[in-house]
């Protein structure tokens, strides 16, 4: 999906400046729709790219993402009481001297 994505999004932005750039320095020896077509086919490759990488790192996951959220939404919420907050944080702090005290 994302490399559809940038596809279409690289044509466009290659249509814009390739036209910006012919318009500005002329077409060249090989004409208006070969220069055209290379501003955007490069552009299209390029934004295809990335963003197809960026899809694929964003949707790591074992599980599809509505699954996954389906998941999430059956588990029981975590919730503790003060007392039980305030135990858990003590024993990071002791956690913590220990660790600073067998350093030094």
């Amino acid at each position: 999906m994302g490399a559809l994505m940038g596809g279409g999004v690289g044509l466009t932005i290659g249509f814009i400046f390739g036209s910006y750039s012919i318009l500005r320095a002329g077409a060249g020896p090989r004409g208006f729709l070969a220069t055209l077509s290379q501003y955007m086919l490069g552009s299209a490759a390029t934004f295809s790219f990335f963003l197809a990488i960026g899809s694929v790192i964003r949707s790591d996951s074992l599980l599809p993402p509505h699954i996954e959220a389906a998941r999430l939404q059956m588990l029981p919420p975590i919730v503790r009481t003060r007392a039980e907050g305030a135990a858990l944080v003590h024993a990071r702090w002791a956690a913590e001297r220990q660790k600073i005290r067998v350093q030094a």
